[in-house]
């Protein structure tokens, strides 16, 4: 199970998250497992609460460059990570713990969500499914011309389960949001920009630079007068977002127990097409 308490790293002491405060008020924060293309886990999520709690009240820390190593930003699921399935004696119990683990998870994003420090994401590669919905939270985002961007959530038997479509709905409209959820479909980054999903498209050597730059435009800004912005937009913006992210949380338990997310992942494995029932 997820543990909720501890402020340091599991027996091994793997990184998912890495936290370097720069001169110019800029914190980095890098997903930096590479080599696993950085999947997301129930581990991230703890390692991206404890930061966010540490950023928060960091007043050396002005912006929030959101970053990542390697060719990808976020590929999503870490279907092999630690405990990565929740158990429960029976369907029920096991749907209640997916439905409580699923709240924390949106508990950890929040805090991150609500820093008063903006952050501004770099993105790189493929940002799918959990990945997407991370850089989705930020506050501006920076996209290299080889971002891949999707939430194939529907595609192996599951509702998209951390509020990415809910963020899509409110910067590209219910319509899109609808379109991309429903279909899985990925789309470029120039299509992203199109649906004012990022708000910038840059080469893949010069993004670094770029995002950079717009983060010390942002760090040499009047801080309260920053944080007074970003918190202003945001109650504007996320007005009944805490309600839906509940049903969320609901809807993401009900489809994780199905079986139909039993045969997605199993025909993802063996490369068919799923055969859903529906149950």
């Amino acid at each position: 199970m997820i543990d909720t308490t501890s402020a340091e790293l599991p027996g091994g002491g793997e990184r998912r998250l890495r936290l370097d405060v720069e001169e110019g008020g800029i914190g980095v924060l890098t997903l930096c497992r590479p080599e696993k293309l950085n999947a997301w886990s129930w581990e991230s999520s703890r390692q991206l609460g404890l930061l966010a709690d540490r950023i928060r009240f960091d007043d050396t820390i002005r912006v929030v460059l959101l970053r990542a190593e390697g060719r990808a930003f976020c590929a999503g699921i870490d279907v092999k990570a630690p405990g990565g399935a929740i158990t429960g004696r029976s369907t029920a119990e096991r749907g209640r713990n997916y439905y409580e683990g699923i709240r924390w998870v949106h508990e950890r994003f929040r805090a991150f969500a609500g820093l008063p420090q903006p952050v501004v994401a770099a993105v790189r590669g493929h940002c799918l499914g959990f990945g997407f919905e991370l850089a989705l939270m930020a506050d501006v985002r920076i996209a290299a011309d080889d971002a891949v961007f999707a939430l194939p959530e529907a595609r192996l038997g599951v509702a998209v389960d951390a509020g990415g479509d809910l963020r899509i709905a409110r910067e590209a409209g219910a319509g899109w949001a609808k379109f991309l959820a429903l279909t899985g479909r990925q789309v470029d980054a120039a299509t992203a920009y199109r649906l004012h999903l990022v708000q910038q498209v840059t080469g893949v050597d010069e993004l670094e630079g770029v995002a950079r730059g717009v983060a010390a435009e942002i760090a040499a800004n009047a801080p309260l007068a920053v944080q007074s912005v970003k918190r202003d937009i945001d109650a504007y913006a996320d007005a009944g977002l805490g309600e839906a992210l509940d049903r969320v949380a609901m809807s993401a338990a009900l489809t994780l127990t199905s079986e139909d997310i039993r045969e997605g992942y199993a025909a993802k494995a063996q490369r068919r097409e799923p055969r859903f029932e529906g149950k």
